[in-house]
């Protein structure tokens, strides 16, 4: 195993540091590093906050900002963050309005951000985020596991929430943003989780895994490893089949890589999901590609696919600042 590390005990609190230390005009870490958080709060704003285990970066800290999340809370490498956690970046957030978690559909995530929210001692609602569509059951969730379409829903939900949308309203649209999102991946080679020390599955050279999941769980089967256009037609169709926007609609396109996938194949993957979306009679008027929820050193690239209408679109196009996406400032 190489990697750039000091000790795998450490890896997730050193990295922390020096995302603090980059971007220390935008975040800051809360006690303990249990939570990363907005620096200047909006008063009378819902506080958005989510997390997730370390390992998908920027995936959820590198969110933390204007437009986005409050605060996010970092579990270890594919673990859980624990119910505590978010129960602190809850005090630390909420300016009176409210807290909205937005979790990711992983039987740790949902069940220790549940349990915070009955323990928060304050008025908390939920988004669970389940846009895969490759699998229906997997090794980390009972129903469709979430993934990129996760960053979708932040960004909107987080720019309606800078406007001084109720939570109950902010609930609803990102569920209504949740409804409109799908999302596939597919693997060329595993990731190496760092306590492990050796790839956390086995793919040879020749073959690639279609489905797979965030963390490398299976997905719908072991294939033959195919052209770039045959990649983005099996992804796109699945997404289009579940989705079943109608013709004429405009997206989001979202292509994302896995961790170690370089940015000419990102983008020779956006040319081919647009032409398989043009051919469906479906337009993507907005886009956005680079490594933005990763397996940590995973090759592969995952397509997203949100349906947009003017309201989604203007959300989009709100202003946003942090450590991950900046536009509109």
């Amino acid at each position: 195993m190489k990697k750039l590390i000091n000790s795998t005990d450490t890896i997730l609190e050193e990295s922390l540091d020096g995302l603090a230390a980059a971007h220390a005009d935008l975040l800051q870490l809360g006690p303990e590093r249990k939570f990363v958080r907005r620096r200047e709060l909006k008063p009378g704003k819902v506080a958005l906050i989510s997390g997730g285990g370390s390992g998908h970066e920027p995936l959820h800290a590198g969110f933390v900002g204007l437009g986005m999340l409050d605060a996010a809370c970092p579990g270890q490498v594919f673990t859980s963050p624990t119910p505590d956690q978010m129960i602190e970046a809850a005090e630390a957030v909420d300016t009176g309005a409210g807290v909205l978690f937005i979790v990711k559909n992983y039987e740790g995530d949902v069940m220790n951000f549940t349990m915070a929210a009955e323990m928060a001692g304050r008025e908390v609602a939920s988004v669970v985020t389940n846009d895969d569509v490759a699998v229906e059951k997997s090794t980390y969730t009972t129903g469709r596991r979430g993934v990129a379409g996760t960053l979708i829903v932040e960004k909107m939900v987080g720019a309606a929430a800078e406007t001084g949308m109720s939570l109950a309203a902010l609930k609803a649209l990102g569920d209504e943003v949740n409804r409109r999102t799908r999302s596939m991946g597919v693997a060329l080679l595993p990731c190496t989780v760092p306590a492990a020390g050796r790839p956390n599955f086995t793919l040879p050279d020749n073959e690639m895994e279609m489905g797979v999941g965030i963390h490398g769980e299976p997905g719908r089967r072991r294939v033959p490893l195919a052209s770039a256009d045959a990649i983005a037609a099996e992804l796109v169709e699945a997404i289009l089949k579940d989705l079943e926007p109608s013709k004429g609609s405009e997206v989001v396109l979202l292509v994302n890589g896995f961790g170690a996938t370089p940015l000419i194949e990102l983008y020779l993957m956006v040319n081919a999901a647009k032409r398989i979306l043009d051919r469906a009679g479906i337009t993507a008027t907005r886009f956005l590609t680079g490594s933005y929820v990763t397996s940590l050193d995973m090759a592969g690239v995952s397509i997203t696919v949100s349906v947009l209408d003017s309201n989604a679109t203007r959300l989009w196009d709100a202003p946003v600042q942090t450590a991950a996406l900046r536009w509109g400032i």
